[in-house]
């Protein structure tokens, strides 16, 4: 686990134990031989980068349930033989905290399609556009891609991150 050390006018680390999210999300990956499907987010939180498709958990929705209904209606497509790969803690500087499960899918059924939220592409594993993800998903991101099971831990104040702890997960 790396800890890097903060700046000055970095908000405290939240104690990761007893640390509660205001919401919960989810992110869908589904790798397809030597390649990714991606989108680029077109609106809310990281709109404008590359990243998965996913979103917030409905009110009585398990995580399974919101990746499948989330990866349908950003990309018009159902997501199969899905596995849940990692948890992401996130805490914001302004005060909002997310924890996103993260899920791997091994097919899909149906057609891509670009919707107000995302305009999909599959990216080649060997040439994922980091640059233009969250700085963070670099950091994970291997743990996805070898199939290993991940949970970490992030500060961000807006963009910039300012503190992550990976690892192995611990349970599952």
């Amino acid at each position: 686990m790396t800890k890097p050390e903060l700046p000055q006018d970095a908000v405290s680390i939240p104690d990761w134990n007893n640390w509660i999210p205001r919401e919960r999300g989810v992110l869908c990956f589904v790798i397809s031989g030597h390649e990714i499907l991606l989108i680029h987010k077109k609106r809310g939180l990281g709109a404008g980068k590359v990243n998965g498709p996913g979103g917030r958990l409905e009110q009585g929705e398990t995580p399974l349930q919101a990746a499948i209904r989330e990866t349908q209606e950003e990309v018009g497509v159902t997501p199969t033989g899905l596995r849940e790969m990692g948890v992401l803690n996130f805490q914001f500087c302004d005060g909002y905290s997310l924890q996103c499960t993260v899920f791997s899918a091994s097919g899909l059924f149906g057609e891509l399609q670009e919707t107000d939220e995302a305009k999909p592409f599959w990216s080649p594993l060997a040439s994922i556009p980091y640059d233009n993800m969250w700085a963070d998903d670099e950091l994970w991101f291997p743990y996805l891609l070898e199939g290993n099971p991940f949970e970490g831990c992030f500060v961000f104040d807006g963009d910039r991150m300012l503190f992550h702890e990976i690892g192995a997960r611990r349970r599952l």
